[in-house]
């Protein structure tokens, strides 16, 4: 399973692909906002400088010739970047044009396996299933990424699934369970994938048995 960060803060970005584990990155509107830009492709310019690995960049025109146009001017930015459109019907819609030209959709905002199945007959070449959502209005949000495995496994789609919305490492543990093929996360959750009590209480043991050995030596 690929892991992607889930952010538009380069610093973030830098220290991720420090660690050896980064394969791509997913930005949007509200995570650009964040960090206080204003100019989005300046960002994806920068960040695609980083990684080398698909960078994600968000339209944000709702109708389909404007997403259209808004696509074509991302994906000119650099060879990695992959284009997020919203699971509408003119999201569909220009999906499938820009996919006819070669230009890689992610489709976001994804809810149902339905609109999963919708994204892989438009040619998407990612899929966005937003599991931490589902979770937050009760439902399971690791079930849907299930549900499209399977749809996708039962007519071969090689549509890509990247879980979204992650909220924890139990998240991206029961998506490599499942077989997505990317998570996406934030920065505080791949700190937290490192984390152990027994990791920290066993190197702590280590360390002090090292110093014991040091005081006999000398």
């Amino acid at each position: 399973m690929q892991l992607f960060i889930d952010t538009a803060n380069l610093d973030e970005i830098r220290k991720a692909s420090s660690y050896g584990v980064l394969d791509g990155v997913t930005t949007n509107p509200s995570l650009m906002a964040k960090e206080g830009i204003s100019d989005q492709e300046k960002r994806i310019v920068e960040i695609c400088g980083i990684v080398a690995g698909p960078v994600s960049a968000e339209v944000i025109a709702t109708d389909a010739d404007g997403m259209i146009k808004e696509a074509k001017k991302l994906a000119a930015l650099a060879k990695n970047v992959a284009v997020k459109l919203p699971l509408t019907l003119p999201g569909l819609e220009a999906t499938r044009t820009l996919a006819d030209e070669g230009v890689d959709i992610n489709l976001t905002l994804v809810f149902s396996p339905v609109q999963a199945l919708l994204a892989a007959k438009a040619g998407a070449k990612y899929v966005s299933p937003f599991v931490g959502r589902l979770d937050d209005i009760g439902q399971d949000g690791m079930a849907l990424v299930e549900d499209i495995i399977d749809i996708y496994g039962q007519y071969s789609y090689d549509t890509e699934i990247i879980v979204a919305s992650v909220r924890s490492p139990l998240h991206v543990a029961n998506a490599a369970l499942l077989g997505a093929d990317i998570c996406t996360i934030p920065f505080k959750i791949i700190t937290q994938l490192v984390a152990h009590p027994l990791t920290d209480k066993g190197l702590a043991a280590f360390l002090e048995d090292y110093r014991k050995i040091k005081s006999v030596v000398h």
